[in-house]
């Protein structure tokens, strides 16, 4: 791999990151398509460099919260109590029931266009003024396993499925950004020492990318930092709307190249 791919992955993580790491998402659910459609990774090695990506990039932003007190409280504990055992059971089948690069396109299309849809919808039409109640410790740890697993597929920590659902819910953002940044980091880092294990006895590419999931990560690590410290500066609407676009606009686009 040459320099300049090197440095186009530190470019896609740092921009990405400082974009996404205000409202709570790592930013590996957009890079995962310019890993794929940009810098060839192949399938299902992209996955775990995806969660490669998590796992360097992920502490600049935690370092941040973790000055200000935010990575404190039961939250935290929850989502990684029900992330960490789903991320596993998402490898397993990631590399051995979904390794085709057409069927993964759908998932991400599938998974993408409600999502962006979701975000965009809520942001425009706020739900009402009566405060939603907040989701049961039972529920939270629940939805937690869910997306875990979905995240062990897709390699994206989890991170960006449970920010958006719990501040829906009626989490303040505020509680949510740092505790599904915590919630990704640690799936990411069991993710990805299960799709390396994974790649001892398979003959599918599970192992990641290490070197361009080390650069995308660098890049990450600096612009993980950046967002969370302009997560109080950043209008919480446009940043939403921002979000849900991009995650509309990919989802069309591989659902696009998987139909035609």
């Amino acid at each position: 791999m040459d320099w300049t791919t090197l440095l186009g992955g530190v470019a896609a993580g740092l921009l990405i990151s400082v974009v996404t790491a205000p409202a709570g998402v790592s930013g590996a659910v957009f890079l995962l398509p310019v890993q794929l459609s940009v810098f060839a990774v192949p399938n299902p090695s992209v996955t775990p460099t995806n969660l490669l990506f998590n796992v360097v990039a992920g502490p600049g932003a935690l370092w941040r919260h973790g000055r200000t007190g935010a990575l404190r409280g039961p939250l935290v504990r929850r989502l990684v109590a029900g992330t960490l055992p789903g991320v596993v059971i998402g490898a397993v089948v990631r590399v051995l029931a979904l390794p085709g690069p057409t069927v993964f396109r759908v998932l991400i299309a599938a998974l993408l266009l409600p999502l962006g849809v979701w975000l965009c919808v809520r942001t425009l039409r706020p739900a009402r003024k009566r405060p939603a109640a907040e989701p049961s410790p039972r529920t939270v740890t629940g939805l937690a396993l869910a997306v875990g697993v979905i995240g062990g597929i897709y390699g994206i920590g989890g991170g960006s499925l449970l920010g958006p659902v719990l501040a829906g819910r009626g989490v303040p953002v505020a509680r949510v950004a740092p505790a599904a940044l915590a919630a990704t980091f640690t799936t990411s880092v069991v993710g990805a020492a299960t799709f390396a294990l994974l790649s001892l006895t398979t003959t599918e590419a599970a192992a990641p990318d290490w070197a361009l999931g080390l650069a995308c990560g660098l890049g990450g690590l600096i612009g993980g930092y950046l967002g969370a410290r302009l997560q109080p500066h950043l209008p919480e609407t446009a940043l939403r709307l921002l979000l849900g676009t991009l995650a509309t606009t990919l989802g069309g686009l591989y659902a696009a190249q998987a139909l035609f």
